[in-house]
C-alpha cells in the first residue's frame, strides 16, 4: 500500500509532463573556472523574480565544446550537452568566464556573450565580453536575456529592453529592464516582475 501511495504522488507531481511555466525549476550551472561570487550573484538575483532557481556545484565545460581553430568553446555545443542533461520541468542556465561562440549566418564561428534555444530549457552566458568593471550587473542582464529566450521570447526592436540583439557590440549598459511587452510576456510565463 505504502508503495502504491508513492507512486501516485511522484505522478501527480510530475504533472504528466506538463509542468506549468512557474513550477519550472531555473538551474544556475557555473561551469569551469568562473568566480564563486559572479555565481552566487546571478543566482541571488535570479531567484528574487523566479523563486524556484537553484545554484549547483561548479562543473568542467564539456571537452567536446572546444573549438580549438579559435582557441574558445561552442556555445551550441554547450548548450546542447546542459539540454541532453535537463529534465521538462527545468531550465538550466551555464555561466562561464571562457570565450564562447556560434554559427550566425555566414559565420562559422561567431563570438558570442550568451546563447539560449528558443523556446527551450538550456542556455549558455559568458562574461568573456563584458566591461570588466561593470561585470557583476552586465552579467545579470545577459543571464535574464537567455532565459527570455528559453521562455519563447525572441529579440526586441527597444533598445532599453534586455531582449534586443547584441548585434556583434555589447549595448548592456543601455538597457534598463524588460519593456512593458517583454515583461507582460514573462510574467505570462509566472515571473514575478514589477
Amino acid at each position: 500500500m505504502r508503495g502504491n501511495i508513492t507512486y501516485i504522488i511522484i505522478i501527480t507531481l510530475m504533472g504528466c509532463g506538463n509542468p506549468s511555466a512557474s513550477n519550472r525549476v531555473i538551474v544556475v550551472q557555473p561551469m569551469g573556472s568562473i568566480k564563486p561570487e559572479l555565481a552566487n550573484n546571478v543566482h541571488a538575483a535570479i531567484k528574487v523574480i523566479h523563486p524556484h532557481t537553484v545554484l549547483r556545484p561548479p562543473c568542467p565545460i564539456p571537452q567536446q565544446a572546444w573549438y580549438a581553430p579559435r582557441n574558445r568553446y561552442r556555445a551550441d555545443s554547450i548548450i546542447a550537452w546542459l539540454h541532453r542533461r535537463t529534465g521538462p520541468d527545468t531550465i538550466t542556465i551555464g555561466l562561464t568566464d571562457k570565450d564562447i561562440s556560434t554559427t550566425k549566418g555566414q559565420v562559422a564561428d561567431w563570438g558570442v556573450m550568451g546563447l539560449g534555444y528558443r523556446p527551450g530549457n538550456a542556455c549558455m552566458v559568458s562574461t568573456f565580453r563584458l566591461s570588466k568593471s561593470k561585470t557583476k550587473s552586465q552579467f545579470y542582464k545577459v543571464a535574464l536575456h537567455e532565459l527570455g529566450h528559453t521562455a519563447g521570447l525572441p529579440h526586441c526592436p527597444d533598445t532599453n529592453c534586455y531582449m534586443r540583439d547584441a548585434e556583434g557590440g555589447n549595448p548592456l549598459d543601455t538597457e534598463t529592464g524588460f519593456c512593458y511587452k517583454c515583461k507582460t510576456y514573462m510574467k505570462g510565463k509566472g515571473w514575478l516582475m514589477k
